[in-house]
């Protein structure tokens, strides 16, 4: 804090940042506990023989949030995994990664960082069906890749590490990077595979279809069950309350911080210059009181005692207001005593 009661630049700062990442983490905290309120509100609708009857009761065929569970089949063709036999499914995802060691001009340490450099995803057209055998009811699932929670499984997974010649370690040494290799992965859902999915339930010339919801819902198709998928979602949002309580927390204690200092000083010079006030009446009583030729010797008496002359000048302030020994009484640090600025340098004031 300055010698004005001004809070200090890095105070500022510090204030601002903190103030700033609270309120991001609230953003994101207040954004978590909407979808998972939306999540509980979903509405649990069983995939059987009812459910075309459930549907065209409702409010124009379709129940704007629903929570559905079946097994993935597909429609006409499946996709075949490229790595393992007799692996068959409904989405496919290949991705190549790049992984390397990057060099840290700021840390001196080389950072392991990974980039995607290739993805490709394949789809067919699937439904969920009841896991029961003899129930004549299918829900077509549209547009997939939406689904904010894809319930896909890692199939294959390879890494090949590049092979360097000793003229190419002195490169990478040299450029700050240094390659390690290639992951190479596959993802599917299965056929067979047990989903649960989370949107909007349409009933549409007599086939029933699960989209996107409207309204910014979250769209989901997810391996868990939706108790397990619930669970998770309040799990991240008391995990972002309590980062957001926590930089909250830090935001009102900087805030107090700054405020306490700012009314230390106040009380502080409001002390000052009351002492002031009272020094200057003294010393106008002492003047009247004193005799003429005692008038001279009083205005160069030292402030502090009183019985000494002012003997000393204080720099950077330039008061001459104390003799040696008061100054050197004063404690440390050592301030004037009339404006209570830092003593830097003490200048010997000879009187001839």
């Amino acid at each position: 804090m300055e010698n004005g009661g001004r809070p200090s630049l890095c105070q500022f700062i510090l204030l601002g940042t903190t103030s700033v990442v609270t309120a991001a983490l609230y953003s994101v905290y207040r954004q978590k506990a909407r979808v998972s309120q939306e999540l509980k509100g979903a509405k649990k609708v069983h995939l059987g023989e009812d459910l075309k009857s459930i549907l065209s009761e409702a409010p124009g065929k379709c129940v704007p949030y629903a929570v559905i569970e079946g097994a993935v089949r597909s429609v006409k063709e499946t996709l075949n995994s490229q790595f393992v036999e007799n692996c068959k499914g409904v989405i496919q995802r290949l991705t190549l990664q790049e992984h390397k060691m990057v060099w840290n001009r700021t840390t001196h340490l080389w950072n392991d960082c990974s980039k995607i450099i290739h993805q490709r995803t394949n789809t067919v057209p699937f439904d969920l069906v009841p896991h029961e055998d003899g129930v004549d009811v299918a829900v077509r699932v549209l547009k997939p890749l939406d689904s904010v929670d894809l319930g896909l499984e890692t199939v294959y997974e390879k890494f090949h590490p590049s092979i360097q010649s000793f003229t190419d370690v002195i490169g990478h040494y040299i450029s700050g990077e240094r390659p390690k290799g290639i992951q190479e992965t596959e993802e599917m859902l299965k056929v067979g595979a047990t989903l649960t999915g989370v949107g909007e339930l349409v009933l549409d010339n007599n086939s029933v279809r699960l989209q996107p919801p409207k309204q910014g819902m979250q769209y989901y198709l997810s391996s868990q069950d939706f108790d397990s998928l619930l669970q998770r979602q309040e799990s991240s949002v008391r995990l972002w309350k309590v980062l957001a309580l926590v930089f909250g927390f830090a935001t009102c204690a900087t805030l107090f911080f700054i405020l306490r200092k700012q009314y230390l000083q106040r009380q502080e010079r409001l002390r000052l210059k009351q002492m002031q006030e009272e020094f200057q009446e003294h010393e106008a009583q002492l003047l009247s009181r004193a005799k003429p030729e005692d008038r001279e010797s009083l205005k160069s008496a030292c402030v502090v005692c009183l019985s000494s002359f002012k003997s000393c000048v204080f720099l950077e302030c330039g008061h001459v207001c104390s003799c040696t020994e008061c100054y050197r009484a004063l404690p440390v640090p050592k301030k004037c005593p009339i404006c209570r600025q830092a003593i830097t340098r003490v200048i010997p004031l000879y009187n001839s």
